[in-house]
Order: structure tokens, then C-alpha cells, then sequence
């Protein structure tokens, strides 16, 4: 195939480091541009979901996903990704962690105003908000994987493990399962494209997010195949490898030379771009009605809770879940669950409040001759 020669002629010029950096800077540009075109946020889609307002946001995420699914699927069915070699099917997991994981998540991505991928896009727009409660993310994510938290998150992981055999369930779809599934999303989101009208650029863009996702298994599964030195099999994802650009910027002299690397940088540069090439780019910083606290407390159980349920939004939603793990399913669904259940305690009860009271002020008072009559 092109795409194997290319990668094997990299790696007689340059090392194999130098190629994930290479792989993920491409992955990560592409993301950053479509995911900042595409208003892409898994928050957006689940509060409209849970509204009963399903629109656009809600049609974009579904395009992203079924995007996701038919390539990666169809690349995996045509023998280009070793599905062998992708650690989320190879590995024992956590469905407690999934599940405790994802509640916590949904929850915090609804106070944080967005998911873990949304806040790093928003910030390369100037939105000083997503980028503080971006570095309280991984902060905590951080202490969650190696530092203070991370006794808590084992424990709660350790409640409910699954084996590495029964973490896939493409065994359990008939050929080309995961093809179909992926074209089921896809004509789902289609219909909803045109029953709501989403705007043709719109969705050309979310689909493109979910290509990138497909993009990301596949030219790393190409490198792990044509590399002499090890190439772990992953694709785009935030909390994780924020975490570890962060802590490497702190506490080494120089970054090792990854995919991960690549990645962060790449999407926070692609969706820069796409900000000042579409003039979008603004700056934005906590006001009195933004709420502050509600910011950090929200990026907070994001980091703990991505670290429990094996990703983000997008690292265990969409590219977890498009590799048919069940794991990362079990956490999509306790996002959509922890998401709608702090929406109708936090954000809608209060609109409705709100609506009430500007709606009794609209209401006319008696008047004096009403009051004689």
C-alpha cells in the first residue's frame, strides 16, 4: 500500500520517535481545524439530547461518531489497523471505572462549559476560561494516574474488572459488523442533517473530526507494523497525554519523542488556525456571570473521572468506541447519564426560573382604573 511505503521510507530517513511526533502533529492539526469548524462537544449534543431540543450540536456529534466508526471499521476489515496491538482490547479493564469514571465526567464537562477536546479548542481561540479549567484537567489528571488521587481511582477501578477477551464485542456482530453499525449512524445523522437544516460546511467539517479519529488508528497502526522498535496502536485522545506534555515540560529536560507529543500541540495549533483564518479568534476570561468555581470544580471530576473510565469524551467515546470496546461504551453512556442528570440540577432549573421570573415581568400590572372598576 502508498500509505506503508511512506511510513517506511520515514523510517530509513528518520527515527521512529521523530515519525510519532510527525504522525501525531498530522492527526492533531486535521482534528484541531475540523473539531473547531464543526463546534464539535459531546456536552453541547448531550444537553440538547436530554433538552428534548436535539439540533445541530446534537446532529454534529453524530456525525463525528458515525464518521469515526465506518473508517476505522472499514480499515480494520480491509487489514490496514492490527487490532491486535490496540491496548484497549488486549488488556484487563474496569467497567466500575467506566462506569463511575463516565457519571463523573458527564457531570464535570456540563460545570466546565465542555469536554476535555472542547476546552483545548476553545482555548486556542482565546477563551481564557477553557484554558485555565484545561490546566486544572490535567492537573488532576495527573494526580490521578501517579500522584495523591491515584490510590482512590484504583481502588474504585479495582470493584468490577473484566478480562482482556471480554472487553471487544465485534465478536459478537456478523461480518462487517462494525461497517454497518457505522453506515447506521451515519444515514441517522444524514436524516437529522436535513430535518434540521445543519449547514453544508458544518457537516463536511464534523465529518472530517471523525476521520481523524479513523486517521489516527490507522497511521499508527501502520508505523507499530513497519518499525523495528515498539509503536503502541492508539489514536486521538486529551486527558492522558495533556497530562504527560505538561508534567514532561516540568520535570524533564527534554519530551520523549511520541504520538502524544504531537498530538496536543497539533490540535491546539489546528483549531488556532482555523480561529484567525475565520476570524473567530477572541478573548474571553472569567466574568461574574461565568462563575469561576464552577469552572474548576467541573474540570476537576473531568480528570479524575477520565482517568477512571479509561479517557475522554473523545479518547474513550469516540476512539474507544469506535474499536466496538465495551469498556469504553459503558463510560460514552455514563458521560450521557452524569451529563443530563447535572444539566437538570445545575443549568435547567435555573433557566426555568429565569424564564418564569422575565416572563412575570412581562405580565402588565393593574392599572388605577382597573382597580376602580
Amino acid at each position: 500500500m502508498a500509505s506503508e511505503f511512506n511510513i517506511e521510507t520515514w523510517l530509513e530517513q528518520l527515527d521512529s520517535g521523530v515519525v510519532s511526533v510527525m504522525i501525531g502533529l498530522l492527526v492533531g492539526l486535521a482534528f484541531g481545524v475540523f473539531a473547531q469548524q464543526s463546534r464539535f462537544c459531546l456536552r453541547a449534543a448531550c444537553v440538547e439530547f436530554w433538552r428534548g431540543q436535539t439540533g445541530q450540536k446534537f446532529t454534529v456529534w453524530l456525525l463525528t461518531f458515525g464518521a469515526a466508526m465506518l473508517a476505522t471499521q472499514f480499515f480494520i476489515e480491509a487489514g490496514s489497523i492490527d487490532t491486535g496491538q490496540v491496548r484497549q482490547l488486549n488488556n484487563v479493564g474496569s467497567m466500575s471505572g467506566a462506569i463511575v469514571g463516565g457519571l463523573l465526567f458527564g457531570a464535570g464537562m456540563v460545570l466546565a462549559g465542555g469536554c476535555a477536546s472542547r476546552l483545548l479548542v476553545l482555548s486556542a481561540t482565546g477563551n481564557l476560561r477553557t484554558l485555565v479549567a484545561g490546566v486544572v484537567l490535567t492537573l488532576v489528571a495527573q494526580a490521578s494516574l501517579r500522584g495523591v488521587l491515584s490510590p482512590l481511582r484504583e481502588e474504585i477501578s479495582s470493584w468490577w474488572l473484566v478480562d482482556a477477551d471480554a472487553r471487544g464485542f465485534a465478536h459478537w456482530l456478523p461480518p462487517y459488523g462494525g461497517v454497518f453499525l457505522g453506515i447506521f449512524f451515519l444515514l441517522v445523522a444524514f436524516w437529522m442533517v436535513r430535518r434540521h437544516q445543519v449547514g453544508r460546511w458544518w457537516t463536511v467539517a464534523a465529518i472530517m473530526t471523525g476521520v481523524s479519529v479513523a486517521l489516527g488508528w490507522l497511521l499508527n497502526s501502520l508505523h507499530a507494523a513497519s518499525s523495528f522498535e515498539i509503536v503502541p496502536v492508539k489514536s486521538v485522545s486529551f486527558t492522558g497525554p495533556s497530562a504527560d506534555t505538561l508534567m514532561g515540560l516540568i520535570n524533564q529536560p527534554s519530551l520523549p519523542l511520541d504520538f502524544d507529543i504531537g498530538l496536543v500541540p497539533g490540535v491546539f495549533a489546528g483549531a488556532l488556525l482555523a480561529a484567525l483564518v475565520t476570524r473567530e479568534f477572541k478573548w474571553q476570561q472569567f466574568t461574574s456571570e461565568s462563575g469561576t468555581v464552577r469552572f474548576l470544580v467541573g474540570a476537576s471530576l473531568m480528570g479524575f473521572g477520565s482517568m477512571l473510565a479509561g479517557g475522554c469524551a473523545v479518547g474513550a467515546g469516540v476512539s474507544g468506541g469506535v474499536m466496538l470496546v465495551i469498556s469504553a461504551w459503558v463510560a460514552l453512556f455514563g458521560m450521557w447519564i452524569g451529563a443530563g442528570l447535572t444539566d437538570w440540577l445545575v443549568d435547567r432549573r435555573a433557566d426555568e426560573a429565569r424564564a418564569a421570573a422575565e416572563a412575570a415581568q412581562r405580565v402588565p400590572g393593574p392599572t388605577a382604573e382597573s382597580l376602580h372598576t
